[in-house]
């Protein structure tokens, strides 16, 4: 059922779970040659449901942890500042990382991620992102990963909020513009 606030269903809960099925089934033949298992850093809130939908569906083993940033606050648009809210606890030096992401818009906030993350000397950091919005890039970004390139939407659903709302619909749809235009 269409949540109310929604002008249309982007991506069904079917098609993300085939695509996450897809994604884990790559990330397990670019993974099946490492030494150690690859650390997967999941940014909070927005990943949560990405995260644990393909680590289940991974065959192959891995260690979790979380990074929570603020770059949005209650916005349509990213503010430009991004903040770390909580950082990850894991030592990555001269491990393998695959930072997981609900979407790579504008890129502002994944090229902050991923200059941290690299400056603590891993041995690779892999990007995987469901949603890539290539319209609103403003930094270059390159994921090794993506579930699927959207328009330029504001979207919600499946962890993705608007004002911490929408988060647990079981689908990707696109929000309504007079919702978050007032």
């Amino acid at each position: 059922m269409l949540h109310d606030d929604l002008k249309s269903v982007l991506l069904t809960e079917e098609e993300i779970r085939t695509r996450v099925a897809e994604l884990a089934a790559m990330m397990d033949s670019a993974c099946a040659a490492a030494e150690q298992p690859p650390l997967m850093i999941g940014v909070l809130k927005g990943s949560f449901m990405f995260i644990a939908d393909l680590i289940r569906a991974l065959k192959t083993e891995c260690a979790v942890d979380f990074m929570a940033v603020s770059s949005y606050g209650a916005k349509s648009e990213t503010s430009g500042q991004v903040r770390i809210l909580k950082d990850i606890g894991e030592n990555i030096e001269g491990r393998d990382v695959i930072v997981i992401e609900d979407i790579l818009d504008s890129g502002i906030t994944l090229r902050y991620i991923l200059d941290l993350l690299n400056a603590r000397r891993p041995k690779s950091v892999k990007l995987c992102a469901l949603l890539d919005k290539p319209a609103r890039r403003k930094v270059p970004v390159e994921a090794q990963f993506i579930g699927f390139s959207i328009p330029d939407e504001f979207v919600v659903g499946y962890g993705l909020d608007y004002a911490e709302k929408y988060r647990g619909l079981p689908y990707i749809g696109v929000l309504k513009p007079s919702v978050y235009m007032e």
